[in-house]
């Protein structure tokens, strides 16, 4: 039987092999920090777009048609007042998030509008508003596709808060 030996290391990495995979880690490195910063300034430029502003501009009607949805149902049925309150605040802040003029911090009837129909019965009353928030979310949802990165994050935090919304408002059967 032949007797082979092996030097030590002879099959690991050379020190060029490791001096070259280092460099080139470094050059990716490098690359991908130029461009993270082109995207960054790209996105910066898509949230200024006319297109952003024409999403940011519809996400705010929506929230202002919410609150009119809302300052409707408290008008028409007194009694859901206390548990309609903190959803509507949170509406009136995502309207001012999305730069709505009409982002009131209490109930006011808007005289431009029509007046919102708002069922008779409390319970059809909540069903009806908790659908007004489940279909808003959904067009945020939709939007998400054409939307710069901040107004995206924007969009899919404030649907969120909707769907949530359309859930205690369904009473916890949405």
């Amino acid at each position: 039987m032949p007797l082979t030996t092996t030097t030590p290391g002879a099959d690991g990495p050379r020190r060029r092999r490791v001096l070259a995979g280092g460099a080139a880690a470094l050059l990716t490195a490098a690359g991908t920090a130029v461009l993270a910063g082109c995207s960054s300034a790209d996105a910066g430029a898509a949230e200024h777009s006319s297109a952003a502003k024409r999403l940011r501009e519809r996400a705010g009607r929506d929230a202002a048609a919410l609150l009119e949805r809302y300052d409707a149902t408290i008008a028409a049925h007194a009694p859901l007042a206390a548990r309609l309150r903190p959803l509507r605040a949170e509406v009136a802040r995502h309207a001012e998030a999305f730069g709505s003029a009409k982002a009131s911090p209490s109930p006011s009837a808007s005289p431009s509008a029509p007046p919102v129909s708002v069922p008779r019965e409390e319970k059809a009353a909540l069903a009806a508003l908790a659908d007004a928030e489940r279909r808003t979310a959904d067009a945020r949802t939709s939007a998400l596709g054409q939307a710069p990165p901040e107004l995206a994050r924007l969009l899919a935090s404030v649907a969120a808060a909707g769907a949530a919304h359309a859930y205690l408002l369904a009473g916890g059967a949405a």
